[in-house]
């Protein structure tokens, strides 16, 4: 295996030389490559995503992320994204880092190194076969995070990896791979450039389809969002306007009422307020089910 991100690229030598307009342009340049690497690896990933909904469909299983490095501090903010934007629960998302969740005193690089830790980290959380395991690594090395994908996987979870390098070693412990093929960086070896970037890319792909598959997006509308400010409520509001063909002022009150943009859209629609959690239930959560199935039973 040859770790194209750690290699210096000859066409960057002197780059502390060059005047400032012409570093910005050579980042922006490694920036927007590190984005269409990320295209090819989409056919790859659409399993990945699939395999992903049917497990946390069909389970109150846990989506859980590891990394290490500014890997690892990436996918900490995809995790922490997932319940504001579609109420994904606090308990199923669960992200590992070397250093745990304080970042204060850095990202123990050291432990990087440490694969029983990793493993450990799986050990602890007590993963099961009803969890999805996400290792995010650029070279695909990192022994933490290889360590604790192959011990998830030993436990029966879904194993999906995210790397910027093939035939690494995270490639064969997971079940699905997701490469995105990024490259020497600008700056040889500083992998939060343009691997970074492709990473985030990436997990904003991922979570977002995994997302939507579990019932989180109604048309390209975030029916899950918690109205946790003004903004947010005024959101809503119009979200259920629309979907219900109402004013805003009508859903404003349906979300009083009914608790939710969901269950607004549901009593909205007909269905009687002591039946809108089951069919919600029987749906998946997915909305569109759920008003399908008042249609077939008008």
């Amino acid at each position: 295996m040859s770790d194209s991100t750690e290699k210096a690229a000859e066409r960057f030598r002197g780059l502390d030389t060059w005047n400032t307009t012409e570093i910005l342009s050579a980042l922006w340049d490694g920036q927007m490559r590190a984005i269409s690497a990320v295209l090819p690896a989409l056919e790859k990933m659409a399993p990945a995503v699939d395999e992903a909904a049917v497990r946390l469909g069909s389970s109150s299983g846990r989506l859980i992320y590891v990394g290490a490095g500014s890997s690892g501090v990436i996918s900490l903010l995809d995790s922490l994204e997932l319940g504001s934007t579609f109420d994904w629960s606090d308990e199923r998302a669960v992200v590992i880092l070397p250093s745990g969740l304080d970042l204060s005193n850095g990202m123990a690089d050291s432990v990087e190194d440490e694969g029983d830790v990793g493993a450990a980290r799986i050990d602890d959380l007590d993963v099961t076969a009803d969890d999805v395991v996400v290792g995010v690594s650029a070279s695909g090395r990192s022994a933490f995070t290889v360590q604790a994908l192959k011990r998830a996987g030993e436990r029966g979870a879904l194993t999906i990896g995210f790397a910027n390098n093939t035939g690494s070693p995270l490639e064969a412990v997971a079940h699905h791979m997701i490469v995105a093929l990024t490259g020497a960086e600008v700056v040889a070896g500083s992998t939060r450039l343009g691997a970074g970037t492709s990473q985030k890319v990436l997990f904003n792909l991922f979570s977002t389809t995994l997302m939507t598959r579990l019932g989180g997006i109604h048309d390209n509308l975030m029916v899950n969002v918690r109205p946790s400010n003004a903004k947010l409520r005024k959101r809503c509001a119009a979200m259920v306007a629309q979907i219900a063909n109402t004013s805003e002022e009508e859903a404003a009150d349906a979300i009083v009422r009914f608790g939710s943009v969901k269950r607004a859209v549901l009593g909205l629609a007909g269905v009687a307020e002591d039946a809108i959690e089951a069919r919600l239930q029987a749906a998946g959560g997915v909305l569109r089910r759920s008003l399908e199935a008042e249609d077939k039973n008008q």
